[in-house]
């Protein structure tokens, strides 16, 4: 039987740590079973303060009575120990969001022997018989963050780019987006890439400390910083803190975390890539209950995607520039709270 596997595992761990997987929502365990693994919050903080809590909220009000296994790890191997637990503990579906692109194929292996259909979220697992995937346009992210630099540096201007760790297949389709956009721009001279670096572990410390060497290296002259994600961006403003030069040079992220948001109302970051993560937790949800209720027809992948030997259904989300012109829509969205954003020296920035 084809499981059907959001691909991806599911980013964002409850606050569990190590390896261990357990039941997260107090149910009394007559319901279905979902296990939900993820990254944990060294990659990014969303996993586990955005992504999981909303598709945790997204599978109760469409089955009350499920458990949701969840899980968080930094390697590939714990995760197979998480999987290995979460169906021994009875789960049905597994949601998973990889560490790597190949490195959670025996989870798939491991699943199929069971039938257990694995849903692969945000990012992807290759090259294996998944049953669904569900992440946003990732290639489309990198280019709406390189096209921002453009649209907001001078012509001739030096670009940095602070890619991330190509672990994953989407660590690599932000990092070919972004080129998508300068590859053309710094062939006709019309902007210059002055450095670039995969960041190791997608680590703020990291992102500052390459930042700090492009800065150098260029002699300060640097009027845009591609950050990958927010996280990055954090690592990439301390550096131009450092150097006086946060707010005069453009900087990219990624998730809107409130952070980045944050920095953005502060003019330390010029913009994030918001991806509205309720529409992708619920397309999740609605996807592992119709698969633990064996209805693949319900699950509401509309789209395909060939990963490499197999066609996977699957589900592309839109995202979408933010910037200090249209960062109310996050609250408006119900994405975070105006009590949340404004809070501290920001409050003041608030005036929405």
């Amino acid at each position: 039987m084809k499981r059907i596997v959001l691909a991806g595992a599911l980013a964002l761990g409850l606050a569990l740590s190590g390896c261990s997987a357990s039941n997260q929502d107090g149910s009394s365990g007559d319901g279905i079973k979902i296990a939900w693994i993820s990254p944990d919050a060294t990659s990014s903080a969303r996993w586990e303060t955005q992504d999981l809590p909303a598709f945790k909220k997204a599978v109760l009000a469409l089955e009350p009575d499920a458990e949701i296994l969840a899980s968080t790890a930094s390697t590939d191997a714990a995760m197979l120990q998480q999987a290995e637990s979460a169906i021994t503990q009875g789960a049905q579906v597994i949601v998973i969001n990889p560490v790597t692109a190949d490195g959670s194929v025996p989870i798939v292996d491991l699943a199929e022997r069971e039938q257990i259909p694995v849903i692969s979220y945000e990012g992807l697992i290759a090259d294996a018989p998944i049953d669904g995937y569900i992440t946003f346009d990732n290639v489309k992210v990198g280019e709406l963050q390189a096209q921002y630099i453009a649209d907001n540096v001078d012509e001739g201007g030096t670009v940095a780019l602070m890619n991330g760790a190509q672990v994953c297949a989407a660590c690599i389709d932000f990092k070919t987006g972004a080129h998508n956009v300068f590859d053309p721009l710094a062939e006709s001279g019309a902007l210059s890439v002055g450095y670039e670096a995969d960041t190791p572990d997608w680590l703020t410390a990291n992102a500052q400390s390459q930042t700090e060497q492009a800065l150098t290296a260029l002699g300060d002259d640097v009027q845009g910083v591609l950050a990958a994600n927010d996280g990055l961006a954090e690592g990439v403003i301390a550096a131009l803190k450092a150097r006086q030069l946060n707010g005069k040079v453009v900087v990219t992220g990624q998730d809107a975390t409130i952070a980045g948001l944050q920095e953005i109302l502060l003019g330390n970051q010029t913009m994030t890539v918001y991806k509205d993560l309720k529409q992708q937790a619920g397309a999740a949800a609605k996807a592992a209950v119709a698969l633990a209720n064996g209805d693949a027809a319900g699950a509401g992948l509309t789209d395909t995607f060939d990963n490499g030997g197999f066609e996977v259904p699957s589900l592309f989300l839109d995202p979408i520039a933010l910037d200090l012109t249209n960062i109310k829509q996050v609250i408006d969205d119900g994405f975070v709270t105006e009590a949340e954003l404004c809070t501290g020296e920001v409050a003041s920035k608030c005036d929405f």
